[in-house]
Order: structure tokens, then C-alpha cells, then sequence
């Protein structure tokens, strides 16, 4: 397990403390309900999917009836929150999601993985009236990628689902997938309102907006979130920035701290005034990119409620998403507690 570390860069991390623990189990993160004692470190609502992933090369697909061959297919529990929340539950967080699933053999793998990886799944509802639902990835070998959603489960979750016993439970709040949970969206603001005031620390992940709009009360939502977490397209698209710096510029006016995701150039983490580029070890050989941002999320968060420096945050984030890109789909990659010492080692040398 990680020891103890203090920040080398950036003068406002010398005076943090950093501390992993042995257990894993309690976040040190303080809270405005810091007495509470929640069942969980993190809860998060979940876009309840597979994920389809079919490796079309160099093809180009046609319609007219054209049957082409592809060279491979793989097909495993997809969403972005449910993959962020397999991530942190390896990394020994706890962590409780809520959601819906179809009584069909696709909710069964979705609730076997997260099982599998620690998740505690006492707020799924398996509903046979629902089919789960997919997302197709058409990954080509650039390791672009192109998605087609069908919604079922994955936005199948209603505010009023959304108790306060839910959110009382978890220490802090993540709300991802915010554009594909569309039943929720006009609720947002009020849903993190409501989880601030039980104390609840918080973070949101926009994921693509299919609409392109950008907007579905955003930036009501914001005013609530302690750190925001958008991928380099989704930060010049919320923000109408003509490039990252001045993305991040607006972004910092809104949110306390901000992690804009890069991909292959790392992260870039602003927070009151400051801002530090965090590069990334370079990937060997890139097997596909799904859920690599979403397990980026879940390492920073489990840095961040130990209490470990913003740097250390994102590397410890640019480990977790690196990893991801090594394997296929968005569990296989995914490193666990075990992993973290050696991956962090990697990243800090940088």
C-alpha cells in the first residue's frame, strides 16, 4: 500500500498531508458533517448498461447490405459510473450505487461485475418490465471510437429514487453520466443541493452530451460540486474556450477544484488561481480507451478523500486511466489497491 508521501511541486501542496492507510476503509476527507458515520466512502447513481465492443480496424462500416468482416468483438458491463465505481471499490473505498437493471442475462452481468469488484448493489432494483441497457462501441484501430446507446436501465433512475437515505449513506457524492441520466437532469441542482446540506462532499463528470446542447442546468448543478471532472472536448464545449488554459480559466470561476482529462498528455488540475499540467507515463501499446476517464475519476477521489496532495491525486488518477487502456473494456485494466504503490511510483517520477 501507498506510505506516506508530502508533494514535492506546487507551494500550496507542501503544507497537505498525504496518507493512503492499510485499510483502505475510512476517508479522511473532512466533511461539514464530519461526525456522521456513513456505511459508505462514495455512492454514485449508475448508468446500468453492457457495452458491446466491436473492433472494426481499418473498416469503414457501410449500409446497402454490405457485409464486411471485423477482427474482434468483446462484450462487458459498460457505464461510466458503474465502471467508475468497480475502480474505486479495487482501490479499497467503499461504495454504494443505485440504479435499475433488466431481469435478462445482460443485468445479470451487469450485477456479477460489480459484485465481483466490492461494490455493495443493496440499492439495485432488478425489474423485469426493463431491459438493460448497451451501448455498441465501433472502436477503430486508431483507438477512436464511436458509440450508439440504447437507453433501457441506463437512465431508468427518477428523483424520487434519489432519497436522502441514499445520499446520507455515502461520505461523498458522485454524479456522472450527467447528460445520459435524462430523467434526473431537471432534478440535478436539487440532487447535489441536497447532498452538500446532508455533508456530503461532491464531484461531477459530464460524460458527451448526445445533444450538443450543453447546457440541462449545468451550471445550477455546479454551484454544488467540489470537484468538476470533463475531458478536454467536454470542457471547451461546456465552456465555449477557444483551448484547454482558458477552458480551465473559466472553469476554476465556478468549481473549486478542477481536473480537465487529456488522454495520452495527462491532466491538467486547477484550483483557486493555481494550476499544474500532470503528465501521464506514455501506454506501450493502446488495447481501447473505454472507461479509461472513469477510472481517472475514481483514482483521483480515492487520493483525494485519504487526503493526498492534488498532484498526487492525478497521478494517482493518470495511473488508474493508463491502466484502463491496457486491456479491453473498462474493467480488465483497472488496478486495485495492491497495484497502487508500484503505479504511483511510475507517475511521481515523471
Amino acid at each position: 500500500m501507498m506510505s506516506e508521501r508530502q508533494a514535492a511541486r506546487g507551494r500550496s501542496e507542501r503544507t497537505e498531508k498525504a496518507q493512503w492507510g492499510t485499510g483502505g476503509r475510512v476517508a479522511t476527507r473532512s466533511t461539514p458533517h464530519a461526525s456522521r458515520s456513513p456505511s459508505f466512502d462514495i455512492v454514485t447513481i449508475g448508468d446500468m448498461c453492457v457495452d458491446l465492443v466491436v473492433d472494426i480496424g481499418d473498416v469503414t462500416p457501410r449500409f446497402g447490405q454490405v457485409e464486411q468482416w471485423i477482427p474482434d468483438y468483446f462484450l462487458e458491463m459498460g457505464g461510466s459510473t458503474c465502471i467508475f465505481a468497480c475502480q474505486a471499490a479495487k482501490l479499497g473505498l467503499r461504495v454504494g450505487i443505485l440504479g435499475r437493471v433488466g431481469d435478462d442475462v445482460y443485468g445479470n452481468l451487469v450485477l456479477q461485475r460489480l459484485q465481483e469488484s466490492g461494490v455493495d448493489t443493496r440499492y439495485v432494483a432488478v425489474r423485469p418490465d426493463l431491459k438493460t441497457g448497451l451501448g455498441i462501441a465501433l472502436c477503430r484501430a486508431d483507438g477512436d471510437r464511436a458509440i450508439l446507446t440504447y437507453g433501457g436501465s441506463l437512465n431508468a433512475v427518477y428523483p424520487a429514487d434519489v432519497t436522502d437515505a441514499f445520499l446520507s449513506s455515502g461520505r461523498h457524492f458522485h454524479y456522472g453520466s450527467y447528460y445520459l441520466l435524462t430523467h434526473l437532469l431537471p432534478a440535478a441542482p436539487a440532487i447535489l443541493q441536497r447532498a452538500k446540506a446532508l455533508g456530503l462532499t461532491t464531484s461531477l463528470d459530464t460524460n458527451w452530451d448526445p445533444s450538443e446542447c450543453w447546457n440541462g442546468g449545468l451550471r445550477a448543478a455546479l454551484q454544488y460540486v467540489d470537484l468538476f471532472f470533463p475531458n478536454e472536448q467536454e470542457a471547451l464545449a461546456v465552456t465555449g474556450a477557444s483551448d484547454v488554459e482558458a477552458a480551465l480559466r473559466v472553469l476554476m470561476e465556478w468549481v473549486p477544484i478542477v481536473v480537465i482529462k487529456m488522454g495520452a498528455r495527462g491532466a491538467l488540475v486547477g484550483r483557486k488561481g493555481e494550476h499544474w499540467e500532470v503528465p501521464v507515463e506514455p501506454v506501450a501499446h493502446v488495447v481501447d480507451t473505454i472507461g479509461a476517464g472513469d477510472s481517472f475519476d475514481a483514482g483521483f477521489l480515492a487520493g483525494w478523500l485519504r487526503g493526498l496532495p492534488l498532484l498526487q491525486c492525478a497521478a494517482l488518477g493518470n495511473a488508474c486511466g493508463r491502466a484502463s487502456t491496457g486491456a479491453r473494456g473498462g474493467l480488465q485494466g483497472q488496478l486495485t489497491a495492491a497495484d497502487v504503490s508500484e503505479a504511483m511510483d511510475v507517475e511521481l517520477q515523471k
